[in-house]
């Protein structure tokens, strides 16, 4: 595996792998909409192929990891992604590093519990303004639970 850095080579693949994955490249977190396929980010290569995206952005000495997707399962390549990032934030002399997920996905808050990250925030029924912003968002999510709160997890960087 082979994690680089998202660049002009590599945009058109994480554009189309953002919609797919996402309903669209747009992202919402705490009530801001990011283009998601203009942020920095990395791609991880398996075998040669990209296999994997982690997108971020840095802003008032944070790092928001803003999205992140593995292809392929068991390889240890969101884990390499996230440690990129980790390490571009404290490249960057970000404080701390955070995401948001939403209520129904149980297996983000396990990766990323199981990475050092801490649940700090709970911001209930943000998901219905969230909707205003990017309607695509489905109203039931994972395992069949209603999407309705935002997640907000850390890892402090210093």
């Amino acid at each position: 595996m082979e994690i680089i850095a998202l660049d002009p080579s590599t945009r058109p693949w994480a554009t189309s792998l953002l919609e797919a994955q996402w309903g669209s490249a747009r992202i919402v977190s705490r009530g801001r909409v990011h283009d998601a396929s203009a942020l920095e980010g990395f791609v991880a290569l398996h075998e040669g192929e990209p296999a994997g995206l982690a997108t971020y952005r840095i802003e008032g000495g944070e790092c928001e990891l803003t999205t992140l997707n593995s292809l392929v399962e068991e390889k240890g390549i969101a884990s390499a992604l996230v440690e990129a990032v980790k390490d571009r934030a404290r490249t960057s002399a970000c404080a701390r590093l955070w995401l948001i997920t939403t209520n129904d996905n149980l297996k983000a808050l396990g990766f990323y519990q199981k990475r050092g990250f801490s649940l700090v925030g709970l911001h209930r029924g943000a998901i219905e303004y969230s909707r205003k912003l990017k309607p695509e968002i489905p109203g039931i999510g994972i395992d069949g639970i209603p999407i309705r709160d935002e997640l907000e997890l850390e890892i402090l960087l210093c």
